[in-house]
């Protein structure tokens, strides 16, 4: 259970703060709502408290977590798929789908490995952009560290200007 002010990570949307808890009527029947707005572009969501969970509403990562993180993106002992760009869009866009900050970091990297081999697909650079953008603001509010700051562990992980 969440409570106001508390911030949270919504699946494929990112990090938001729970302004409030509303009841709100819908076909008859009573239900609790956490609004939330998502930081990264002030949009309002409503999650129903009683199936948050099953809809990936989750706490930002522990700051003990980190480190697991970082240990995902700097991993260069994987094999990139090379299957056609389509099935591997819709692999990735699963992982962030799930909404955890482990399969975020993942495509992340395996999409900078790709990039380094050959050009992405304009679907491929905008998810780089999307895994990118969630994980730096998931990585700031947890290190409760500047974006900048985050920005430049990528940078420096991946020794890319992006």
């Amino acid at each position: 259970m969440f409570k106001v002010g508390e911030m949270a990570v919504y699946p494929a949307h990112g990090v938001g703060v729970i302004e409030s808890i509303e009841s709100r009527e819908i076909s008859g029947n009573k239900k609790n709502f956490y609004i939330m707005r998502i930081l990264s572009n002030g949009m309002t969501i409503m999650v129903p408290t009683d199936n948050a969970k099953s809809v990936g509403l989750r706490e930002v990562i522990p700051f003990k977590e980190i480190h697991k993180v970082y240990k995902i993106l700097r991993e260069r002992d994987v094999e990139v798929d090379n299957q056609a760009w389509n099935r591997r869009y819709r692999e990735y866009m699963e992982k962030i789908k799930t909404g955890s900050v482990f399969e975020i970091a993942t495509v992340l990297r395996d999409l900078y490995l790709l990039k380094s081999e050959k050009d992405l697909s304009f679907g491929e650079r905008r998810m780089l952009d999307t895994a990118r953008n969630l994980l730096i603001k998931e990585l700031s509010v947890a290190k409760k560290s500047p974006e900048e700051h985050i920005e430049n562990d990528l940078r420096a992980i991946f020794s890319v200007n992006y």
